[in-house]
């Protein structure tokens, strides 16, 4: 059988500012996506504070972190079942409407429907987000330097809808009602389901399954498997509330299945040739980082939030700035900053000068752990009653952001050129995973920074926040500078995929 990437080949195609017209098509289905889901995330932990009462330590940050774990969780799932059965289209739409109805239900205020909805919200990003990254590498053809380029113009896509979403759905959530903030989200996932749909011109065979004879002969009376797959995907969305419920269900969970994905991996590199072997050992080295890295910088919607809330100066011009627009801050460092990223590895790519992945990782480590040291300064200078000056903050974000340009972009690239053809969904899936269990360690920071449940309040609590955020700057201090030391050997065993 012919493969959809064989079947097209776009290497001529440069109808989207010199990259294929595909990538406009999943540009803005992914804006709109992460409009829904970053206008959702930018309430979730405050509307789990100051609406349902939940405590920060001992409920909404793992609570929080449950839902960030599954959510990046289900993507394995999501991968591999877009390789096998699927296909990315059918994959992507499944999700986006599981999505779409996780983000009305939020809207309803009740405890069912609350952990209802972040279960359908987990479900349909594990169908969603593997598989519109695994359709942006199969664009470009094996060797195509314009590769990192789209990915990073595709994470600004992204990051368009990130910085849209907290302006608009966080002073509705906050300022008039919760519901209308959540409902808003839900509305910019419908958008962006329709845009998907009606662009699939020019995606060609990209996003088609391999094998839609399979997929679409009946299996019983009407039913075929596509029929069957979805309605499991939509009846597992109970145990994923009920595994939010129970947090530390969902924790065990991820831990698990991690070990089953590594083993699969291990097994799947003994199974290649040399090469491949050899490729696959270093995305599993790139992952070890990939999870350090998102551990400290998922503190922006959980203990970030809480102190941007709580003892961030927000009065700006004599009027107080909601918290949860300040979500808004990391992509718009992002919409400045990935064009001349983008730039700047092309130029210095056409110098044969270009950083290796794994140095760019190692660069994106070091910027985070920065991030982290200016934050502590900035403590170091809160009043009596532990408020800081909100520049602190925003200079936090910024070296966060040049730190994500350096690994996010690179990295979803990376996946499509070290993954085996067939195994790149199931791949870019454990790719999420490193950052489900990224999510795991920073409910764990987070907490940490509530003083173990003590009541902390002004100066004494805010100090709290300096103590640990120091511990973690000073860890990826070193996870950088190992990673630096480990480049030649990770390079080394890319083969020449850069």
């Amino acid at each position: 059988m012919t493969t959809p990437t064989a079947q097209m080949s776009p290497s001529d195609d440069r109808g989207f500012f010199g990259h294929p017209r595909g990538l406009s098509v999943l540009f803005f289905s992914e804006m709109w996506e992460r409009f829904s889901f970053y206008g959702m995330r930018a309430l979730l932990v405050l509307y789990m504070v100051n609406q349902l009462g939940y405590s920060e330590d001992e409920r909404a940050y793992p609570v929080y972190g449950a839902y960030g774990a599954l959510v990046y969780f289900f993507p394995v799932i999501g991968g591999w079942v877009a390789n096998r059965w699927l296909g990315y289209r059918n994959s992507i739409l499944l999700g986006g409407a599981l999505m779409a109805m996780g983000h009305f239900a939020m809207a309803i205020e009740s405890t069912i429907g609350f952990y209802g909805a972040l279960g359908l919200l987990c479900i349909g990003n594990g169908m969603f987000k593997p598989n519109i990254s695994s359709t942006v590498g199969r664009l470009y053809r094996e060797g195509d330097h314009r590769r990192d380029r789209g990915f990073t113009i595709f994470y600004m896509g992204i990051n368009m809808g990130a910085f849209a979403a907290p302006l608009i759905c966080g002073p509705l959530g906050e300022r008039i009602d919760w519901s209308y903030g959540f409902g808003l989200a839900g509305v910019g996932m419908v958008i962006g389901l329709i845009w998907f749909a009606r662009g699939q011109k020019h995606l060609g065979n990209h996003a088609k399954p391999d094998d839609p004879e399979t997929l679409y002969r009946p299996v019983l009376g009407g039913i075929n498997r596509l029929h069957i797959i979805s309605a499991i995907a939509f009846l597992a969305a109970p145990l994923a509330s009920l595994a939010l419920f129970y947090h530390d269900v969902a924790e065990k969970l991820i831990l698990g299945i991690s070990v089953v994905v590594l083993v699969v991996l291990i097994n799947l590199a003994i199974r290649q040739d040399r090469i491949g072997r050899m490729r696959l050992i270093a995305l599993m080295m790139l992952m070890v980082f990939h999870i350090m890295f998102w551990a400290g910088f998922e503190q922006a919607g959980s203990s970030f939030n809480i102190m941007t809330d709580r003892h961030m100066d927000r009065t700006i011009f004599g009027t107080e700035i909601p918290a949860s627009i300040f979500q808004s801050v990391n992509p718009l460092f992002i919409i400045i900053f990935a064009p001349m990223f983008s730039w700047l590895w092309g130029f210095l790519d056409a110098r044969k000068r270009e950083p290796s992945v794994p140095v760019k990782f190692a660069l994106g480590v070091l910027q985070l752990a920065l991030g982290f040291f200016v934050l502590v300064w900035g403590i170091g200078t809160a009043n009596s009653a532990g408020m800081v000056a909100l520049v602190f903050m925003i200079l936090t974000y910024l070296f966060h952001t040049t730190g994500e340009v350096c690994i996010s972009p690179v990295g979803l690239s990376a996946v499509t050129k070290l993954a085996p053809k067939k195994w790149v969904g199931f791949c870019m899936g454990s790719w999420f995973l490193t950052i489900s269990l990224a999510h795991t360690i920073a409910a764990k920071i987070a907490s940490r920074t509530g003083g173990d449940g003590d009541a902390l309040v002004g100066l004494q609590a805010v100090q709290e926040y300096a103590s640990v955020f120091t511990g973690v700057a000073w860890f990826l201090v070193a996870a950088g500078v190992v990673l630096l030391a480990l480049s030649p050997t990770i390079k080394k065993l890319m083969q020449g995929a850069e």
